[in-house]
């Protein structure tokens, strides 16, 4: 898994430098972090409504339209995909409610 996503993270930088004419993912980077946090909350949209539905393909390819959208963004934050693996895999073991409480600010 993280041979495809270091592989689309590189791809996602050279989309950089495209022309937005010819590049999707340029196109998202000239609008900015609006347009790209835009595409993230529709993609996620379409996603709960394919949960909903319960159509196992429809999931499936939504879900992929999601996280890559959602490497866009990490890509135009100047994160890589390695960043939130490492994230996750601190929280390995880690119940939900411990790691909530330890984000807490009080």
């Amino acid at each position: 898994m993280n041979d495809v996503l270091d592989r689309l993270a590189e791809l996602l930088e050279q989309r950089k430098a495209a022309d937005p004419q010819s590049s999707y993912v340029a196109k998202l980077y000239s609008k900015g972090l609006d347009g790209i946090l835009k595409k993230v909350g529709e993609e996620a949209a379409e996603t709960i409504i394919a949960a909903k539905d319960g159509d196992a393909e429809k999931i499936i390819y939504e879900t992929a339209d999601l996280w890559f959208h959602c490497m866009v963004m990490l890509a135009h934050a100047g994160l890589k995909p390695q960043d939130v693996l490492n994230e996750l895999a601190r929280r390995e073991g880690l119940s939900g409610i411990e790691e909530k409480l330890s984000r807490r600010q009080d």
